[in-house]
């Protein structure tokens, strides 16, 4: 699989040492190597959430000062993030989805929608880790990160950037979300994951099992 090099510079250590020590790493390895400084807020009442849906970039401030910036996904075009100004209403480490995950019928598991569940076969939820919801239906959450507007309209995080996110925020926290924002230009450029989109996709199964609720580098802080 080739990787253009332009998505993920500030990585390049990590081919000079697969280098080093055997074959270089895959996109997928790469990808789940990937993370961001993150500093703790000095008072957390005074955090905010920038996020720029035109960058796909999500800030987490404290009176000006960058605690986090990180890579997002945002809506699709036909299904696009709102934009406005939120606040975190609710926060949840192992949050499942309501409406759409996977059928179980013994060893099958086929990705399905809670109401097209035949009789004799199960439902479960697609996971949605460290859920941290701003409007109904919305939040930032773990999940895959590609270069383009992909989601359903929630914000996609990093797997190894979600706990950091969640451990910074707290229910109240404002989020403001614009196409873009005046942190663009400081902060917004940041080098990026590998696109998620080439890279291949966990195996149904795995999305039912609660370990990957904890799949993620541990958080840590400056």
């Amino acid at each position: 699989m080739k990787l253009p090099a332009r998505h993920f510079p500030a990585l390049a250590a990590l081919w000079l040492l697969g280098a080093c020590a055997g074959p270089a790493p895959d996109g997928l390895e790469v990808y789940n190597a990937y993370n961001r400084p993150a500093h703790r807020a000095s008072d957390p009442s005074r955090v905010v959430v920038k996020v720029s849906t035109a960058r796909q970039r999500a800030y987490v401030m404290e009176d000006g000062r960058p605690l986090l910036v990180m890579p997002v996904t945002v809506g699709a075009a036909e299904s696009p993030t709102p934009t406005g100004d939120f606040r975190i209403t609710r926060k949840e480490t192992r949050r499942r989805a309501t409406d759409y995950g996977f059928r179980r019928r013994g060893q099958e598991v086929e990705r399905s929608f809670r109401n097209e569940v035949p009789a004799g076969w199960s439902f479960t939820g697609r996971p949605t880790p460290y859920w941290c919801e701003f409007r109904p239906g919305y939040g930032f959450h773990t999940g895959w990160i590609k270069h383009f507007p992909a989601s359903d309209g929630c914000i996609r995080m990093h797997r190894n950037l979600a706990p950091k996110f969640f451990e910074l925020v707290r229910v109240g926290t404002p989020v403001s979300i614009r196409r873009t924002q005046p942190e663009d230009l400081e902060h917004g450029i940041l080098p990026l994951p590998p696109d998620a989109g080439p890279l291949p996709d966990r195996p149904a199964a795995d999305y039912l099992d609660d370990r990957v609720f904890t799949d993620h580098l541990p958080p840590t802080f400056r």
